[in-house]
């Protein structure tokens, strides 16, 4: 089959033939997307409806898909049109390495420079569980980049431990069945090993040999074995030995032939064992000098030369050393720390809703990578190289959140929906790695790892960076209350993880910063009060606090804190889950959103459905929670000042606003009693995680504990005859849950709380309920979809479960429902569109109609959406206006973020205001 020029496969136009490419017709294509050239790889006609040849096509794209290097070819696509099977890959610009030994045996140099990457990339793929079984010149290309290795068509699928002694298991790689039976041959012969010869079975030390023979081509210029038959070669392979290096190039370094006499050899076990020892061995030969780098006869007699240089260097020496008491004062300063702001380079900006850093850079800060919502309202990634002026959206990664890099800069991980994928920095699949419901972060390690969060209460996993099951890596501390584990780092060395803990999940100004020790299998706190921490190669940690970056000298070895932390920046953007919006490259560049804290500035005021704002209260504070007394006169609410939250309750009418609490450091949530005579909140009095207290409205009397559990517990809502309460509760492993709980007695007998009972039993978060005014039934919200949207069921239950909110195609979701107490409707807020919707609904029976959502006012309210434990608004008891929260200096709030700020150098300035210790 041959495709002519302008022949179209889905998006991409053939614009010329390459060549053949193992087992498939190559071409060169535009992809009309981005606007790049790319290479085809067709499966040719005569091939197409073999089995074999479409199972081997199928392998490659697995193949090469689950491997990401930067001597690799990348993969963008497949597809398949009108039966024509077909891979996209990165189009490669060079000769290949058969072609280049067509004009003679390569300089040491170079073939050492080309060998090393070519070893690289054979580690990197034998880690993955992969063998090439056809490595030889002409499927690797030289470019101005480097290597690329081509054509995995016949590659194959084997244990990890067989080839390299990784603790991956079989189920990490492809694992696919062998397209070749025992016995069956297949490869190129003069570069076969002689148990690929005999048919026996393979592991990655056929590769090795294979390579060998590659080493021994560019050395020499002649195949290791040659013969004027196949016959002849196979019997060459299988009995004779090639030739020393050293007979044919007399200059060429002696350890370089005994480096590929051990690829050669016929017994596996007398080979390199891995790839990776061959690539030090390279690496060694390389750097070696005037030893390994010239044959003995030349050595000795540059002995003497080199004596004598010794004795010039020395005298220079001296010389150098008195210049430089000379010159002391002239010796160049650090490098000054340099700043600038530049646009984000796309008609795009960075989210209002947040979660870790939606702006990251790639580790050498070349690139960088965020998410941001475009023209079309659709949030997704994009990745700009930092020498160009435009980014370039990802197709395939919408509602992407929480980008990191890989340790070689050429892919990028995110979260979106509930999972984890990856795309190559240049565009093309994203590839789902595992399953991640609610994800909190995520790092990606030297040592083919990657440790996210996949809940916001749930300790670290780790997974393949070729996807496969996650595997639990920390442990939640129930003795202790541990609520969550979030914003993992992989410290040097790939062992030693750094995160975030908090016993509560809330106030992350008073959150732990934790390394987990892969050596003791134990965690240990290193420092107090901060989150979001992150090791630079200055020898330091950073972290933010109260929106300032923070930095502490530590040690590696010991894992600790080596000093006393000091602010080095004021002013980071940070969110509510403990992320923060700064990353720093190993290049020592740090690159940051600025912006104040996340539930700072605004005021209250009132909403009416026409959309106009009128004060209720006007003097900006940090308030959170919101919540109308029954009888519509009064407004409790919790402020946050510093690092406590209390209960505040405003009478507007008197004009005076009282404090309730003062015990705990965390006091919120406020929920009215149907009488408004007690208020029952969220409280860390007497216990690490938030439980249930009740206090009077008026302030008279003391607080009263209602439940004791390690889990975080946060009020909702009472029923309308003020017998049950349901409320929010962090259940370690599984998330948010909703519970109930009844309440009886009085002030005169006491009050009796009765057993919490499970509500709503899935494996989804549910949270924020609501009772209905007759009590019969309970609104809440879900992320069971993917997205937050409002569900109804019947209380006490069973019975059926409604969906109440309709996100469409924008996936926006519905927040905080709240029913109305004058008439049918059932308001929720949207956090996309931060506007309050509303919904009718008719109950008949044991059923429950809900109607076609509509926008209740055109008015936007500031996003509070702090704690998961209320909306941020409270519907006055008349259903026509609502309390909210807005920006207290502009009724528009703040613009939407289109630039990020850079500080280079950022290495120098810490060491200048936080000394480090040596490491």
């Amino acid at each position: 089959m041959s495709l002519a020029a302008g022949t179209k496969l889905g998006p991409y136009e053939i614009t010329g033939a390459i060549g053949a490419g193992g087992m498939g017709e190559v071409y060169r294509a535009r992809d009309t997307r981005l606007d790049r050239t790319v290479a085809i790889k067709v499966l040719p006609q005569h091939l197409a409806d073999t089995p074999e040849a479409r199972q081997r096509f199928e392998r490659e794209a697995k193949a090469v898909s689950s491997l990401n290097h930067p001597h690799i070819c990348t993969l963008y696509d497949v597809g398949s049109q009108n039966g024509t099977d077909f891979l996209v890959m990165e189009y490669i610009e060079g000769e290949t390495l058969a072609a280049r030994i067509d004009k003679g045996s390569l300089p040491i140099k170079e073939l050492l420079e080309i060998g090393i990457q070519i070893a690289d990339a054979l580690d990197k793929a034998h880690r993955g569980g992969i063998i090439h079984r056809d490595l030889k010149p002409s499927n690797i290309m030289l470019t101005k980049q480097g290597v690329k290795l081509l054509d995995f068509g016949l590659a194959k699928a084997v244990d990890v431990s067989m080839a390299t002694g990784s603790t991956l298991s079989p189920a990490d790689t492809l694992g696919r069945k062998s397209l070749t039976e025992r016995g069956m041959v297949v490869g190129t012969f003069q570069y076969m090993s002689p148990e690929q010869l005999e048919g026996k079975e393979l592991d990655s030390r056929s590769d090795i040999f294979s390579f060998g023979a590659v080493l021994y081509e560019m050395a020499t210029g002649r195949n290791a074995f040659s013969g004027g038959s196949r016959a002849s070669i196979i019997a060459a392979i299988l009995t004779s030995e090639p030739t020393p290096i050293g007979a044919l190039q007399p200059m060429s370094p002696p350890a370089l032939d005994r480096a590929v006499r051990q690829c050669l050899a016929k017994n596996p076990e007398d080979r390199w064992q891995t790839a990776r020892d061959l690539l030090l061995e390279l690496k060694w030969i390389e750097d070696a000098g005037s030893q390994a780098g010239v044959p003995p006869a030349v050595a000795t007699h540059r002995k003497t030369r080199e004596r004598t240089l010794s004795a010039i260097a020395a005298v220079l020496g001296l010389i150098a050393i008195a210049l430089a008491f000379g010159f002391v004062q002239r010796a160049p300063k650090p490098a000054q720390p340099m700043r600038l702001t530049a646009e984000l380079g796309a008609d795009a900006s960075l989210p209002e809703i947040r979660r870790g850093a939606d702006a990251v850079l790639s580790p050498d800060g070349t690139r960088m990578a965020f998410v941001a919502e475009g023209a079309d309202k659709k949030q997704r990634l994009y990745v700009r190289s930092l020498n160009q002026m435009q980014a370039t959206a990802l197709p395939g990664t919408e509602d992407a959140r929480d980008p990191f890099f890989s340790p070689d800069g050429q892919w990028i991980a995110f979260f979106t929906g509930d999972k984890l994928k990856k795309i190559s920095v240049q565009g093309g699949a994203a590839f789902t790695l595992c399953d991640a419901p609610n994800a909190r972060g995520g790092d990606w390690g030297d040592n083919g790892l990657i440790v996210f969060s996949p809940g916001s209460a749930t300790a670290l996993f780790k997974v393949s960076s070729m996807g496969g099951t996650a595997e639990t890596l920390t442990v939640l501390d129930d003795q202790n209350g541990a609520a969550t584990h979030r914003w993992p780092q992989f410290l040097p060395g790939g062992n030693d993880v750094l995160f975030t803990f908090s016993k509560t999940g809330l106030a992350f100004d008073n959150a732990d910063i934790v390394v987990f020790s892969a050596a003791s299998g134990k965690s240990k706190t290193v420092l107090h009060g901060g989150s979001y921490a992150r090791y630079v190669p200055s020898g330091h940690i950073v972290y933010v606090r109260n929106n300032t970056l923070f930095a502490v000298p530590f040690d590696l070895q010991r894992l600790e804190v080596t000093g006393l932390p000091a602010p080095a920046l004021e002013g980071v953007a940070t969110s509510a889950t403990g992320g923060a919006q700064f990353s720093v490259s190993d290049s020592g560049t740090l690159m940051y959103v600025g912006g104040s804290a996340a539930n700072q500035d605004v005021a209250i005021f009132w909403m009416d459905a026409a959309g106009n704002f009128t004060p209720l209260r006007e003097t900006p504070a940090n308030y959170r929670d919101l919540a109308i007394s029954p009888d519509g006169k009064r407004l409790a609410m919790d402020i946050s000042n510093g690092n406590r939250t209390d209960i505040w309750v405003y009478d507007w009418e008197r004009g005076a606003h009282t404090r309730l609490t003062f015990s705990a450091d965390q006091n919120e949530a406020p929920v009215w009693t149907p009488d408004g005579q007690r208020i029952v909140y969220a409280s860390t009095e007497k216990g690490a995680a938030p439980n249930l207290w009740w206090i009077r409205a008026d302030g008279g009397g003391d607080a009263q504990r209602l439940t004791e559990s390690q889990d975080p517990q946060y009020p909702s809502s009472w029923s309308p005859q003020g017998e049950d309460l349901a409320f929010s509760q962090i259940n370690h492993g599984t998330g948010w849950g909703i519970m109930t709980m009844s309440v009886g007695g009085s002030e005169r007998t006491g009050w009796k709380p009765g057993q919490p009972k499970q509500f709503v039993s899935a494996h989804s978060l549910e949270m924020l309920p609501a009772f209905s005014p007759d009590g019969h039934w309970i609104a809440y919200m879900s992320n069971e979809s993917g997205v937050y949207e409002i569900y109804v069921r019947p209380f006490p239950g069973p019975g059926g479960k409604w969906q109440v909110s309709s996100s469409g195609a924008q996936r926006i979701g519905g927040w905080g429902p709240e029913w109305s107490r004058n008439g049918n409707e059932l308001l929720f807020y949207v956090p996309a569109t931060r506007q309050i919707m509303a919904v009718s609904y008719i109950i008949s029976g044991d059923s429950f109609h809900a109607g076609k959502p509509y926008l209740w006012s055109p008015g936007r309210i500031a996003d509070r959406r702090v704690n998961f434990n209320n909306p941020g608004f409270s519907l006055h008891p008349d259903g026509k206006r609502i309390a909210v929260l807005r920006p207290s200096s502009t009724e528009s709030g703040p613009p939407p973020i289109k630039s990020v700020s850079f500080i280079f150098n950022f290495f120098d300035e810490l060491r200048r205001k936080v000394p480090a210790g040596k490491n």
